[in-house]
């Protein structure tokens, strides 16, 4: 039998990474999307060779350089979509090998943009973690290198936290790590009942 999906997104500050670690403590394999862009883009990446193929310089000695795409994103209308053209097939391709390997019952999948992407028509259950806004914005602007102009900026390109709440099978607050770990003991439970 074919492990149950878990798809577990948040916006900025909510607290995901907190509830994946508290999946993965409980013995849920964890995959991370943020952490697969990462290997991709890392030396011998995949993503690293066509993407220095569409823009040389955002390739160095330690493979793709976020900040150079950063800035070409911001600087070429086409840039994203020219990456996202490279990025998005390779992403699927590691998500579908992790899950083929997992010797597990359920896994979790990690994904910023889970609703934005419309990843969440293939899990079985959606998880949203979420805080009050007061909160999340005291967790954001505490990250180093973090400011009002770039919160505000990362805020609008993800879908509204209500929109998102509206959408998931499971809400999970996130305002202490018990209440956090409690919502997940039942969701485990939940899905090996199901």
């Amino acid at each position: 039998m074919r492990p149950k999906r878990i798809g577990l997104t948040g916006s900025i500050g909510m607290g995901k990474s907190t509830a994946a670690d508290l999946f993965r403590q409980r013995g849920v394999p964890v995959w991370d999307a943020d952490a697969a862009v990462h290997r991709l883009y890392s030396i011998g990446g995949a993503a690293v060779e066509p993407i220095g193929a569409i823009h040389p310089q955002a390739v160095g000695p330690d493979g793709v350089d976020r900040s150079v795409l950063s800035d070409w994103i911001a600087q070429d209308d086409t840039a994203l979509k020219k990456i996202e053209r490279i990025v998005h097939p390779l992403v699927a391709q590691d998500r579908a090998q992790f899950y083929e390997n997992a010797d597990s019952d359920m896994v979790v999948f990690d994904i910023p943009l889970l609703f934005e992407t419309g990843g969440d028509a293939d899990m079985d259950l959606t998880v949203v973690v979420s805080a009050p806004a007061d909160i999340q914005r005291d967790r954001v602007l505490a990250r180093s290198g973090m400011t009002e102009a770039k919160f505000a900026h990362i805020l609008s390109k993800q879908m509204p936290d209500a929109d998102k709440r509206a959408r998931a099978d499971v809400v999970v607050p996130s305002t202490s790590i018990s209440e956090t770990a409690d919502h997940i003991d039942r969701i485990i439970e939940r899905m090996r009942h199901a």
